[in-house]
């Protein structure tokens, strides 16, 4: 099933995102907690327009962010001359995030010094997940599946990491797209990673075409048992994945989609690819005006979740 947000009415929608009718419950938190996801049968059809959706869930609990493609971590320190700890590679990056999520089409709001960034990422909205779940049942408590847009603001994340108390001013509200789909009803799902390619545009030009179910060092079912170590989480927990990110085919890093490589899902990647092999960064980061299209494409190349589509506005 497929659902979306219309008006703070929650819509079960056709799988061709075409049609829509009202779902037996009057919003998704309302549906997380009953485990019941019906379409109202009694009203009739409407067209869909992905472009007039709220976020699936415009406020959760919780929104717990991991960084479960570590290949992405790796470029960011070699790009600094870091060597990257051990552990990353066995205990996840996490950090909580701002539980109030953008619609799929709000603008980014931000002033240009703060170096304003997108990061692609696959997401999961949970049912209940009691403390101390392990891997396997907490993969079972998935209730939906959707995209992330997790805005960073990179020119004010070291001064708050120095800090060592995490992240604040630096996470801005996260966009999501305009469909959240159950796992039953999506391709690509194996119970615990989505495959398939998560497509980013800049600027009407392909930027991103990372596979979301390759390198990622840990699965959903982790990500949830991680976070629920030390506490319960109720149902409506959104977990994000971290940006979406791919080896290079010689185990390197990966070159532009532009020339013909995975492309990356977030231009902090890119710049870090550039020093690497340069020197210096060469892409800016957001500027007014700039527009970042987010989607996914099934086999028959129907969008899955429909498209964020954002576009920068200076303060």
């Amino acid at each position: 099933m497929k659902v979306a947000t219309l008006g703070n009415t929650l819509m079960v929608v056709t799988d061709d995102l075409r049609r829509c009718r009202p779902a037996g419950q009057p919003d998704l938190m309302s549906a997380l907690v009953a485990n019941e996801f019906v379409a109202g049968h009694s009203h009739p059809a409407q067209d869909f327009a992905a472009s007039d959706c709220d976020a699936p869930l415009q406020q959760s609990h919780t929104f717990l962010d991991g960084s479960a493609y570590v290949n992405h971590v790796d470029l960011v320190r070699r790009a600094r001359g870091a060597q990257m700890p051990e552990a990353f590679w066995t205990d996840p990056l996490m950090y909580q995030g701002c539980a109030v999520f953008d619609g799929p089409c709000a603008p980014i709001s931000g002033d240009p010094e703060w170096g304003i960034d997108f990061e692609a990422e696959v997401a999961v909205i949970t049912g209940p997940v009691a403390r101390g779940t392990g891997p396997d049942k907490a993969s079972a408590a998935i209730a939906l599946v959707m995209l992330l847009n997790d805005v960073s603001l990179r020119g004010l994340i070291p001064a708050e990491l120095s800090k060592g108390f995490g992240f604040v001013q630096s996470k801005p509200a996260s966009a999501c797209s305009p469909v959240a789909v159950t796992p039953d009803a999506l391709p690509g799902w194996d119970g615990r990673r989505l495959h398939g390619i998560v497509c980013v545009d800049l600027n009407g030009t392909p930027f991103g075409r990372a596979d979301a179910g390759r390198d990622m060092t840990f699965d959903f079912g982790q990500l949830i048992a991680h976070a629920a170590r030390t506490r319960d989480l109720p149902a409506g927990t959104v977990i994000g994945s971290g940006t979406v990110s791919n080896r290079g085919t010689a185990g390197g890093p990966g070159r532009p989609a532009t020339a013909g490589g995975y492309g990356y899902s977030c231009i902090a990647e890119q710049r870090m690819v550039e020093m690497i092999e340069t020197g210096s960064a060469l892409t800016p980061f957001l500027q007014p005006g700039d527009r970042v299209q987010i989607w996914m494409e099934d086999a028959q190349g129907q969008s899955i979740f429909g498209m964020i589509d954002q576009t920068v506005r200076a303060l």
